[in-house]
């Protein structure tokens, strides 16, 4: 089952997706993530009670809003033929650092910058090399701590589309003081087109636990990029048991399976070509991302606004008590 968020008609709604490509709205005043947290068994019976209804708007009449507003974004690094690439373009260092290989990493992305399937992305203030990177999210449908994989499997309610924007000059500069992507990573975040249920993407599960799902990525209607999510280092449940070490892991929360590999993003294509080839977005471009069983989103690149200007640090005082 799939369902979103969208506006129509200046006003806000929530619905499931028809096989016509119909929206069937659920009752005025739903919000998708408050039926995330009431559970995947009223998620369904949602759906189902809109499916039996009238139709609503078709989606190419709406303006598709992220499907939830997160309370969290976590970011994975999952895919190691990415590691390589845009190791060598961000930080000028070749191979996969060995930490790798001993747990799927994360950083922290920032919840209010996510973005609709098909909105604007503004260039990142004082950028000059905005690049994309294609990614599938999982979302938490069940709060848990401490998780085994085995258990984290039944705490997945579903996936969306997740494109991590990228301001790779603003990266490499900020990483350099060693506590990982800051503004580089800060000015947009892509979600959809709507949330598909984990049970539908049960067929795709291949032997060894992993979703093998078809990704490509293209700008301005040139393919870049092409990969199988299988490819991916650990599995989502391994992602979120990961997540919820020490902590606690609920209902929203998204978590994106870092990006592919084989042209996921520009930066990884830089670090195997020595130089910027393809060049970096610019204002005009169009990125469209597609996931084998989800969907596409499509973002066109627009001109942000000018940094405001911040002092450099003054010398450390050397005044004491």
């Amino acid at each position: 089952m799939r369902f979103a968020t969208y506006e129509h008609e200046g006003r806000r709604h929530c619905g499931a997706l028809a096989a016509d490509n119909r929206l069937h709205p659920l009752p005025d005043g739903t919000d998708l993530l408050d039926l995330i947290r009431s559970g995947a068994d009223a998620l369904h019976a949602a759906g189902r009670t809109a499916l039996a209804g009238p139709p609503g708007p078709a989606v190419d009449e709406v303006r598709l809003l992220p499907p939830i507003q997160p309370p969290t974004v976590r970011d994975f690094v999952a895919f190691e033929e990415h590691v390589e690439g845009v190791r060598k373009s961000v930080s000028g260092v070749a191979g996969v650092p060995e930490q790798w290989y001993a747990a799927p990493t994360f950083y922290f992305g920032n919840p209010y910058a996510v973005i609709g399937a098909h909105d604007d992305v503004p260039v990142p203030p004082g950028s000059q090399a905005l690049d994309f990177e294609l990614e599938v999210a999982a979302v938490i449908g069940l709060e848990g701590s401490d998780l085994t994989p085995e258990q984290a499997r039944d705490h997945i309610i579903g996936y969306t589309v997740f494109n991590d924007w990228s301001a790779r000059d603003l990266q490499a500069a900020e990483m350099q003081v060693g506590l990982g992507p800051c503004k580089g990573k800060d000015t947009a975040t892509t979600l959809g087109p709507w949330l598909v249920t984990a049970d539908e993407l049960e067929p795709h599960r291949d032997e060894d636990g992993f979703l093998r799902l078809a990704l490509t990525a293209s700008v301005n209607g040139t393919v870049v990029g092409t990969d199988l999510l299988s490819n991916m280092g650990w599995t989502f449940e391994d992602l979120v048991a990961y997540a919820s070490r020490g902590t606690t892991v609920r209902p929203g929360d998204v978590l994106g399976s870092g990006t592919m590999g084989n042209g996921g993003c520009l930066a990884e294509l830089w670090g195997l070509n020595g130089a910027q080839q393809p060049a970096p977005l610019k204002v005009g471009d169009t990125v469209v991302l597609t996931v084998e069983g989800i969907g596409s989103t499509a973002n066109t690149v627009v001109p942000g606004t000018a940094p405001q200007p911040i002092p450099a640090a003054r010398p450390r005082p050397r005044t004491r008590p």
